[in-house]
């Protein structure tokens, strides 16, 4: 199965529709592993995407353990939601303190997908596993997007858990209308942070404070998120000291890149595997919130938030 919802199947990678012989499949990925091949000048990120395909597709039973919906491994393959933290502050299984937690982190888009999902197939259909890949691939992109950032919302989440006693984290935070709103917002020592956890299926780079990529489909993920934090921000009376998109590590060639500021706000968009040390580190030259200010921002924040 795809990594995300939102990967391109190994049909695509190879470029051949899903009912191709086992000869032009073969005569594809030859044909592309000379292509991107490194050491003919080719890209190395799809010469690895081509391999990985090849390994998912490439002999019949693994043809037909992927076409049924299956892992690699034979063992039938989901997105359905796992345990994680939800509202009331749950705590991870670990003795080491832990941030406290508000919200149902990844609750608003699952809901949302699977209304769109019974939509797209018809009411009064029966859909006896939602989350079955082979029905996930099919969905239009609008559908297969908002199961893959509640996905990205669900593995933030397990990383904010472990910030520490000093961190209050408050997950899917109304920011206005009845569509809006934002994944995480997080208090602690180095100061108020709005976090959006984003996956769009493939590889993004900067432009003029903003994202940029084949893999959007019109979207302003930073722009969305600085309207967002600043309807928060008015309505809790307090100061962002920073707008974070989050994005999965392969998607991003930079641990980190600046996209400027919004009324005050560092804008930056980060991989997933730093997310933490930008927390607990702190941005450059942001100023460190003391405790009495804590205490402050935090009895704003919980009398303004509401949950999505």
């Amino acid at each position: 199965m795809p990594d995300s919802p939102m990967s391109a199947s190994p049909y695509e990678v190879l470029g051949v529709p899903a009912g191709a012989t086992d000869e032009d499949l073969r005569r594809a990925y030859r044909r592309l592993l000379r292509e991107t091949h490194p050491d003919t000048g080719g890209d190395p990120q799809r010469f690895i995407a081509v391999q990985a395909a090849w390994e998912r597709i490439g002999s019949p039973d693994a043809r037909a353990q992927y076409d049924r919906g299956r892992s690699p491994l034979g063992e039938p393959a989901s997105w359905a939601p796992s345990s994680g933290p939800r509202a009331g502050g749950d705590r991870p299984a670990s003795t080491r303190p832990s941030a406290r937690t508000f919200g149902h982190p990844g609750g608003w888009r699952r809901e949302r997908y699977l209304d769109l999902l019974r939509e797209w197939v018809g009411f009064g259909e029966s859909i006896p596993d939602p989350y079955d890949p082979v029905l996930v691939r099919r969905a239009p992109r609008e559908i297969r997007h908002l199961l893959a950032d509640a996905l990205a919302e669900e593995a933030t989440a397990r990383r904010l858990g472990s910030l520490g006693i000093g961190f209050t984290v408050w997950h899917d935070v109304a920011a206005g209308g009845s569509d809006e709103k934002i994944d995480h917002v997080v208090l602690g020592p180095t100061g108020l942070f709005a976090i959006q956890s984003e996956d769009f299926g493939g590889p993004l780079g900067v432009r003029r404070g903003e994202l940029t990529g084949e893999a959007l489909a019109g979207e302003r993920p930073m722009h969305e998120l600085a309207v967002r934090a600043k309807a928060v921000a008015r309505s809790a009376r307090v100061k962002f000291t920073g707008l974070l998109l989050v994005l999965p590590d392969e998607h991003l060639d930079e641990p980190a890149a600046s996209l400027g500021s919004s009324r005050g706000a560092e804008q930056v968009v980060l991989r997933a595997s730093v997310l933490l040390t930008a927390l607990r580190d702190g941005l450059p030259d942001a100023r460190p919130v003391g405790g009495n200010e804590i205490f402050e921002v935090r009895t704003r924040l919980q009398a303004a938030i509401r949950f999505a």
